[in-house]
């Protein structure tokens, strides 16, 4: 699994996607979506559909869910405005961190890395899901839907985040659970980790071949140079 490894002794900087690599989310997305359907009287859909559905923003998990129902497409405007008013309400009790995550942050804030975050997640739920979560003054920038003109797996917003830190593409590692993770750190030309337990459509990590797959979270700094190296000038 670590053959690329000697590539991570450049990194400067590292990038993480959200669902399912630092939280676990579908608990609260699968609620929001079912009291969704619920409201325009269409049949519900289970925790684990929602799983395979997550990692393309919440207007393609509202089409997937439509079209497994059978419903019309045309009730996506409608179904949009009643999902966004059901996750504010459970996007909090519906998320948690995967073991590890908080630890792990903090040594890579202790030794110097910039962090970003890179999701499709609409940018408006962040501020508060970061907080509530207790993990928002880890990240140096926050990407999400809205924030930039193209989402994963278009590397738009892996160029927005070498930008603001300076950086070349050899020097950001990207982490991620999914696909559209792998993909947009290919594109971008950046260094990949790929968490195992995520989402991922129901497939495993591995069909996108990242450089590293890690199992757990807490793996990542061990194909880190820490204390962070000083930048090559």
């Amino acid at each position: 699994m670590n053959s690329h490894a000697k590539s991570f002794e450049d990194i400067q900087a590292i990038a993480f996607d959200l669902d399912g690599t630092l939280v676990d989310s579908v608990p609260g997305l699968a609620k929001a979506m079912q009291l969704t359907l619920a409201d325009l009287a269409l049949p519900t859909v289970t925790d684990e559909q929602i799983k395979t559905w997550v990692g393309n923003g919440i207007d393609k998990l509202i089409e997937r869910a439509l079209n497994a129902v059978k419903a019309p497409l045309s009730l996506q405007a409608e179904a949009q405005t009643h999902f966004h008013q059901h996750y504010r309400q459970h996007i909090d009790s519906g998320t948690r961190l995967f073991p590890g995550v908080k630890q792990t942050l903090q040594t890579l804030k202790d030794n110097g890395y910039p962090i970003a975050l890179v999701t499709n997640k609409a940018a408006k739920f962040l501020p508060d899901l970061l907080a509530s979560l207790e993990i928002q003054d880890y990240f140096n920038l926050v990407l999400g839907e809205g924030d930039v003109i193209k989402l994963k797996p278009h590397p738009a917003p892996l160029y927005l985040v070498m930008a603001t830190f300076g950086i070349y593409s050899d020097q950001l590692l990207f982490i991620g659970d999914s696909r559209n993770d792998i993909r947009a750190a290919k594109n971008a030309q950046c260094p990949t980790i790929g968490m195992s337990y995520g989402y991922n459509y129901g497939e495993p990590i591995s069909y996108t071949h990242p450089d590293v797959i890690c199992d757990k979270f807490t793996e990542i700094l061990s194909y880190l140079s820490l204390p962070k190296p000083a930048a090559k000038k």
